[in-house]
């Protein structure tokens, strides 16, 4: 079994992830697509995840357990500077916040299952948004 901290780094490390990226996508939403509905369930989701994860670990537990300057993860880069447009940063951030719900959701089954649950019905929420979310997207494209 891991050792509850490294559980609390992952759970941190995802919360965050997936909060960026939400708030990266619904950014798009409000102010370059000005769609109100999606912007307001994207906020939602932002706010449920606050929600969802008090009944995991402590704030105060995440933050003690954060080692940023050790992360071994955090100089990898692949595509990230590759982005070619707002579709780009679109589809880049709706991946990682559908990647970071899926890591709360299994790492959560061991700390709580009702919040397991939670981020389950979360993940498919999200599918939800972005296939709506893509049609405007693609006729921003398609527009220009």
């Amino acid at each position: 079994m891991a050792k509850p901290d490294r559980i609390a780094r992952i759970i941190d490390a995802n919360l965050n992830r997936a909060k960026e990226g939400l708030r990266v996508v619904e950014e798009i939403m409000r102010f370059i697509l000005e769609d109100k509905p999606l912007t307001q369930s994207l906020k939602l989701v932002r706010h449920k995840i606050r929600t969802l994860s008090k009944g995991l670990i402590k704030t105060d537990i995440l933050l003690e357990n954060r080692d940023s300057r050790a992360d071994v993860g955090k100089d990898l880069r692949c595509d990230e500077l590759l982005r070619k447009g707002i579709p780009d940063i679109f589809y880049a951030n709706m991946q990682r916040v559908k990647e970071s719900i899926r890591v709360l959701e299994e790492f959560s089954k061991i700390i709580d299952k009702d919040s397991s649950t939670g981020f389950k019905r979360m993940r498919y929420s999200l599918y939800e948004i972005e296939k709506k979310a893509v049609k405007r997207i693609a006729a921003l494209s398609n527009s220009r």
